[in-house]
């Protein structure tokens, strides 16, 4: 019997071992033939409430003959499954029919945040995904989740964490919920540079722009960690470097570390130095037969010698090429060339001019600005559809671009056009708030406290324009004016702004008079380079003065004022001295009591004269920065002829150079240099008003209007001593400006000594005032000082001092100490002067 049953068993394991290779694929024909034998229209579609069956059947798609099999089925699941629109998506065999079975994700009712302060619930609905009305999709979600996270840690906030919820609601529809943790900001603890040898660190951290942590980083935001600024810093190192001779420069890594203990990201960056190179020689080759290369080297920003300085050899090929193509080789493309000797440490420029490909402009495609005109955008091109595609002038607009502060970031590629000599410019912006309220506080012992409140919109309306309006307000200044300016007048590349303007100086320590001035003026502004501008402008103002009547009350002189019975019964026979000169406490007349300089009263008499004035400015500028420079120079020419209608007549001139040099240690050198000339015109006389006045902003150590021609008339006993000004100065300083570098970079403070050398001389106006019967020393026949009597002697003003300069938060703050050394007799001192203020 066992033995049967081991037989039975053999038996059958045999024909199971036989039956699974024949079973097999008729199970698989027996599975597929139905699905072999459907065709689209004849899937039934079970479980729909929104999506229509035709688009569910139309993810399937039949091969020949209509026929689906299994491949073109699982094809049609995944296809389903990605479109999100499904919760879950089932295939079954019902009766030999194909059954999809589907349950459609919920619709999205509101989508809300909580939890959010630091930002607002409009910026967080447009990036998230997730839409009211939309369809619900977990990984949509979960996307979300992530993206606000993201904007969180951008702004610094890396302890973020984003949690979504959904609500259940009836008829198949959510609520979605992001309830958001923001955390603390997480700033940056410390900035290191390994590596730098020519340059320190603390220098280093003025080329960056991320900033170290300290008690007043609430106030900026350049101490929060952003990768993405981190890895501009790294290309704003390497750029540095390369302007200033490094041509092997490498800025090999940006590390960043997390820090728990000081809550905070340490970043250091990986600099190879390598050797400063000077320029050698610098030739010009040209592969195009028409073309001598030598003609182009006007345009060359290079110059043997100079320290090798690849911004400059880029701006270098720019100009060349514009310049190529306005010759008419449009096509022409500049490539320079640089063979190093590593012996010498110089480097030889070679600028080869070649024919390019001929590809033009099929299209340029705009995208992201969302707010600012097309126009606005493509009149910074040179070159616009169907023109010889130049890379150079494709560089100089995207540069262009992003100078006009419109936008966060401003990206040209290129693309393949319709055929293989074409290209699409695409450029891609991400626009930016560009209006600003802000509210100016100041200090300076010139002109007291001062409040500014201004509104201003550099992108008014989307087209471009700049508008501004501001009120200010101080204890001896104060005033109105409104500013517009329009970039592109008439589509050329021309700026004409107009300026009108309301001031108001009032009378205070070094000034006995107020003025009160109410006038506008339109201007032209010219680039013509990129370092080199041109104004032309037009002014006409209406000016007058105000006096205490302390110091005006000689309006009531009579014929016998000055008669020698009217000054002996008045103040006895004390009056005169032997040497002629009038008694202190003994003072004739109106005088006895200190008027105002006689050149003052004859323009209060005279009332609100208008004057009417054409002039341009020439600006070359090639500052490393505008705000903090180290090197470059910064020179202003200008001339304005008064004269062209109006009450007044002159030429006034002034030269204004200022001169940076970085030496070493981290030290800056500055030379300022300036000098003014005022010439009278015609038959007019040149008024006081129109004069130069100069104090520290001429020699440090000097009160304002504290130096030049001065009224002496019974000054120092109760005159005023006003200053009358000079038609000529000119002025001399050496300052050397040092960081501290006992304090973090952070705090920004720096200091300076300097000397300063200048002088104001030449005084051209009223000595005398008919109304008053004081005409050239003689009172109704009688010779005494009662006509004005003024020092104008040509003393050269010289002085030393320190300086502490604090680019704070609160805006720059310059604080002077300075000794005079030499002087003028009359001259009035102030050592110590203080500046500054900011908007906030």
């Amino acid at each position: 019997m066992n033995l049967g049953m081991r037989v039975r068993g053999g038996l059958l394991a045999a024909l199971v071992l036989f039956a699974v290779p024949v079973a097999a694929p008729l199970a698989a024909m027996l599975v597929s033939s139905p699905a072999a034998a459907q065709t689209v229209a004849t899937i039934e579609v079970q479980g729909n409430r929104r999506v229509e069956v035709e688009t569910i059947r139309s993810y399937f798609k039949s091969g020949a003959g209509g026929r689906l099999d299994q491949g073109q089925i699982d094809d049609g699941l995944k296809a389903l499954i990605e479109t999100g629109l499904f919760q879950d998506v089932k295939i079954n065999n019902i009766g030999g029919h194909l059954v999809v079975t589907v349950v459609e994700n919920p619709v999205i009712g509101r989508v809300a945040f909580e939890g959010n302060k630091k930002v607002k619930d409009e910026q967080l609905t447009a990036e998230v995904q997730s839409k009211p009305r939309g369809t619900f999709s977990r990984p949509m979600v979960q996307s979300d989740a992530e993206r606000i996270a993201e904007i969180y840690r951008h702004s610094g906030r890396y302890d973020v964490t984003v949690t979504p919820e959904v609500i259940e609601q009836p008829n198949n529809r959510v609520d979605l919920i992001f309830t958001v943790t923001e955390g603390q900001k997480t700033g940056i603890k410390s900035i290191e540079f390994v590596g730098n040898v020519f340059y320190s660190s603390y220098r280093l951290k003025d080329v960056i722009k991320t900033r170290e942590s300290n008690l007043l980083s609430f106030l900026g935001g350049n101490d929060v960690y952003d990768p993405d600024r981190i890895e501009s810093d790294r290309d704003l190192i390497r750029r540095f470097y390369l302007k200033h001779g490094f041509a092997d420069v490498q800025v090999v890594a940006a590390l960043t570390e997390y820090d728990p203990e000081k809550k905070g990201f340490l970043v250091t960056f990986k600099i190879e130095e390598g050797q400063q190179y000077r320029v050698a020689s610098v030739n010009f080759q040209s592969g195009i037969s028409t073309l001598d290369g030598n003609t182009l080297s006007g345009f060359s920003r290079v110059y043997v010698g100079s320290l090798y300085n690849a911004e400059a050899l880029e701006k270098s090929v720019e100009e060349m090429q514009i310049e190529a193509s306005r010759r008419g080789y449009a096509f022409a493309v500049v490539k320079p060339r640089g063979d190093r000797n590593f012996e010498s440490h110089t480097v030889s420029i070679t600028f080869a001019i070649d024919e390019g490909p001929r590809v033009y402009i099929e299209r340029i495609n705009i995208k992201g600005n969302t707010r600012t005109r097309d126009y606005v955008i493509r009149r910074e091109f040179d070159i616009s559809e169907g023109d010889a595609y130049n890379r150079a002038l494709v560089d100089r607009a995207e540069r262009r671009l992003k100078n006009l502060d419109f936008f966060k970031t401003v990206k040209i590629t290129t693309e393949p056009g319709s055929s293989s000599d074409r290209v699409v410019l695409i450029v891609d912006l991400e626009e930016k708030s560009t209006g600003d309220f802000s509210v100016s506080g100041g200090y300076s012992t010139t002109d007291g406290p001062l409040a500014e409140v201004s509104i201003s919109e550099r992108n008014f309306l989307g087209r471009g324009l700049f508008a501004k309006a501001s009120v200010t307000y101080g204890e001896y200044a104060r005033g109105v004016s409104l500013s517009f300016v329009e970039p592109y007048l008439l589509d050329y590349r021309v700026a004409a702004g107009l300026d009108v303007f309301y001031r108001q100086q009032l009378a205070n320590t070094y000034i006995s008079y107020g003025t009160t001035t109410i006038g506008f003026s339109p201007r032209l502004g010219f680039a013509l380079r990129e370092d080199l501008s041109l104004q032309l402008r037009y002014s006409l103002y209406q000016q007058s003065i105000t006096l205490p009547s302390s110091l005006d009350n000689c309006n009531n002189l009579s014929g016998n004022l000055f008669t020698p019975a009217y000054i002996q019964a008045k103040y006895g026979s004390l009056l005169n001295d032997p040497s002629g000169n009038f008694q202190s406490g003994f003072l004739p007349g109106c005088l006895a009591d200190g008027e105002s300089s006689l050149p003052v009263r004859e323009e209060l008499a005279n009332g609100a004269e208008w004057v009417s004035s054409v002039g341009y400015s020439l600006n070359y500028n090639t500052l490393d920065n505008n705000k903090n420079p180290t090197d470059g120079l910064l020179l202003d020419f200008k001339q304005d002829f008064a004269g062209v209608g109006g009450d007044v007549s002159y030429l006034k001139s002034a030269i204004d150079a200022k001169y940076y040099t970085p030496l070493v240690a981290d030290l800056v050198g500055l030379i300022h240099l300036q000098t003014g000339m005022l010439n009278q015109v015609g038959s007019d006389s040149i008024r006081m008003l129109d004069n130069f006045q100069m104090g520290p902003n001429l020699v440090r150590g000097f009160a304002p209007n504290g130096i030049g021609p001065r009224d002496l008339t019974f000054y120092p006993f109760t005159g005023s001593g006003d200053a009358l000004g000079g038609t000529k100065y000119w002025g001399a300083s050496a300052e050397l400006q040092m960081p501290f570098w006992f304090l973090p970079k952070e705090v920004g403070l720096k200091g300076a000594v300097y000397a300063d050398a200048g002088s104001l001389w030449d005084y051209q106006g009223p000595t005398s005032y008919a109304t008053t019967g004081e005409v050239n020393g003689v009172v109704n026949g009688v010779a005494c000082k009662c006509a004005m009597v003024y020092d104008d002697t040509n003393v050269i003003r010289t002085s030393v001092g320190v300086g502490l300069i604090w680019a704070s938060p609160f805006g720059p703050l310059r604080f002077d100490y300075a000794i005079p050394i030499t002087q003028g007799k009359y001259d009035v001192v102030q050592q110590f002067k203080f500046g500054g203020g900011t908007s906030f």
